[in-house]
């Protein structure tokens, strides 16, 4: 008789300050890791690496947008009819005390457990001795897997399933060849807990050239870059498309550009796009120097690219010297972003902040020279941290100096070492403020404003995200999803797990106040809308005029302007003059408004006096009669703004 073999693939989430999972209705970055392996897993099934006595389960679970099932996973080797294999994948350094209590808890349910991802295989890449946390992991029973499993993940699930694990496998310094492994697979039903459904990720390649002090890329992943055939690419990217609906990827690559197979990948993604419409599109991540090479800007705008994600990391020489990126050079980093924005490419930098010559003023002038300078479309911000496997990390083990022993931290916004310059929570505040300042209403009107009308949308619905993660959770957009789930028992060990009474009240509080902070953005980027939608042609040219006018003559009359529209008729009969009368009727008629208005302010203007004298109690000066008409206005003006914004996602 065939016995079960359940394989649980679970991708750990971390806590969150209160010692709550984090956890999201609705995610925005689904797991290439979980993808990879189960590609990998269905290659072993395909080929009965097994063998015929087992009926394989494979169960995907990402912590950031399910509820691992522990209780039911603990109880599914009961009887000896099933064998339970527990694969933790992908683990972060934040993610590593959560991996940890999950896989003390499968082993005392005599589960076999496995663990892998960044954090295990960089910190052991770089360290003489295993550390303590690990060796508590490895004395429970859990075997650890370091580095990739490309060519070994068959024989680590024959190991596993007849009992041969080892408690430590290393296969960092042999990195397997990428070009005709199997690509990670996209399950449409792990795809719909995300927000754009349509939404896949590919690892094209792996590896970076360059020495950064405080990446663990090169320590895990290597300098040598490997790639995928740009012919299995095209098949997956194809059949994802028939099957799945799949029209937009994020290429996990940690730098597309020194890719070597960039070329052939971009030519496979165009002739898709070109000779079998295949509206594929993507966002990558590249280096400062990519627009220098030949030719690659411009193909990547024709196969697809939507969105580019460039390490910057600061505008500051220094800083850049002491984290090891002699590539970037700041004189360049405006023609880098124009080269992009010229071929219709959204651009995001990654900013780091507590670099060693960083203080609160230097980071602030740097903030306005990258705002108004260097003029990128977006910016993430992170606060440097050590991470096990990075040589920041391993000098300052060697020299001693303190670092912040919990590692559900390292999360890129909390401070975790001493800095000479940014004490006493100045850090993070300054931190906190970055992101203030970058998404501030006028900045974001800025860049909507010189963008491209293709990437309006693309660029206005990443300020959603953004603007959300910071003000609702104040957590980074890409640990960050929307609606915050929370169980009341899903708590870190050695936080009190509350009583309904306490935790259920207190719980209310706090989705009404992320209710209202979501209300709140949705308020500020409909007015964002309202003052970025672009114009027609003729539109843009009379407002040009108008204000050459202005400046002139400054202030103009209503009948000056119906008088100017008078003369012109003469010489242009077919021109249509507004009266009195219509442009009374444009200015109050909820059929007419939505559609001409430019700015909520009166709305808001009219709403807050209503809600300034109901609290003074001076009721009977409301304005009653305008109150259902600018209901109707405000209702209207929203529900064009979400149907715009659908039609976009």
């Amino acid at each position: 008789m065939r016995k079960t073999l359940h394989l649980y693939l679970v991708k750990p989430s971390q806590y969150d300050d209160d010692g709550y999972v984090v956890r999201h209705f609705r995610g925005v970055l689904p797991s290439n890791t979980l993808a990879c392996l189960a590609g990998l897993t269905e290659d072993v099934v395909r080929q009965k690496r097994l063998g015929d006595s087992w009926k394989i389960k494979v169960h995907l679970f990402d912590e950031t947008v399910d509820k691992i099932p522990v209780k039911r996973i603990c109880r599914s080797q009961r009887w000896g009819f099933a064998k339970t294999i527990v694969c933790l994948v992908g683990v972060q350094t934040n993610q590593f005390p959560r991996a940890c209590d999950l896989a003390h808890t499968f082993r005392r349910a005599g589960l076999t457990v496995l663990i892998g991802g960044f954090h295990v295989s960089g910190y052991l890449a770089l360290l003489p001795d295993i550390p303590p946390d690990i060796q508590q992991l490895l004395d429970a029973g859990v075997t650890i897997v370091k580095g990739e499993v490309e060519e070994t993940w068959g024989d680590l699930l024959d190991d596993a399933v007849h009992g041969r694990l080892k408690p430590l496998y290393d296969f960092l310094n042999n990195k397997p060849d990428l070009y005709t492994k199997p690509i990670p697979a996209i399950r449409r039903k792990y795809l719909r807990k995300f927000v754009a459904s349509n939404f896949g990720t590919l690892d094209c390649g792996r590896g970076c050239p360059f020495e950064c002090s405080f990446c663990t890329i090169i320590n895990v992943q290597g300098r040598k870059m490997r790639f995928r055939s740009a012919e299995h690419i095209a098949e997956s990217i194809r059949r994802n498309y028939h099957e799945n609906g799949i029209t937009f990827y994020f290429f996990t690559d940690d730098n597309f550009a020194r890719n070597k197979n960039w070329e052939a990948i971009f030519d496979a993604l165009i002739r898709l796009r070109t000779e079998e419409k295949i509206p594929v599109r993507f966002m990558m991540q590249v280096d400062v120097l990519s627009w220098k090479i030949k030719e690659f800007v411009n193909k990547a705008r024709l196969a697809g690219c939507l969105n580019v994600f460039i390490g910057m990391e600061s505008v500051d020489p220094g800083n850049l010297a002491a984290a090891g990126k002699k590539q970037n050079q700041v004189s360049e980093y405006r023609q880098l972003i124009q080269a992009y924005r010229d071929s219709e490419i959204s651009t995001h930098v990654g900013y780091i902040i507590g670099f060693p010559f960083d203080t609160v003023d230097s980071i602030r002038r740097d903030l306005k020279f990258l705002m108004y300078e260097v003029c990128p479309d977006h910016a993430s911000f992170f606060i440097l941290m050590p991470l096990p496997g990075s040589m920041d990390h391993l000098n300052m083990l060697r020299r001693g100096e303190w670092m912040h022993p919990d590692f559900n931290l390292y999360d890129s916004q909390h401070e975790l070492t001493h800095h000479p310059y940014l004490k006493d929570g100045s850090w993070k505040e300054t931190y906190f403020e970055a992101w203030r300042t970058f998404y501030s209403f006028e900045n974001m009107k800025a860049i909507l404003q010189r963008s491209p009308r293709s990437n309006y949308w693309n660029n206005f619905l990443r300020f959603i995200w953004y603007k959300n993660s910071i003000q609702t959770e104040g957590r980074h957009p890409m640990m960050c999803g929307y609606l915050r789930l929370k169980g009341r028992a899903s708590r870190r060990p050695g936080f009190p797990v509350l009583s309904r009474w306490d935790y259920y009240p207190a719980r209310f509080k706090e989705v009404l106040g992320d209710l209202r902070s979501m209300l709140s953005v949705l308020a500020e980027m409909e007015e964002l809308w309202l003052q970025t939608r672009h114009p027609s042609e003729a539109e843009r040219r009379v407002v040009e005029e108008i204000a050459v006018l202005r400046e002139k003559y400054g202030q103009l009359k209503l009948r000056d302007l119906q008088a100017a529209f008078q003369r012109a008729k003469v010489h242009f009969p077919t021109l249509h003059v507004p009266s009195k009368v219509t442009l009374f009727w444009a200015k109050w008629s909820p059929l007419l408004v939505s559609h001409r208005v430019y700015t909520r302010a009166d709305l808001d203007a009219f709403w807050k006096t209503v809600r300034l004298r109901w609290t003074e109690r001076r009721i009977f000066r409301i304005p009653v009669f305008m109150m259902p008409l600018n209901f109707f206005r405000d209702v209207q003006l929203s529900l064009l703004f979400l149907f715009h914004m659908g039609r976009a996602l």
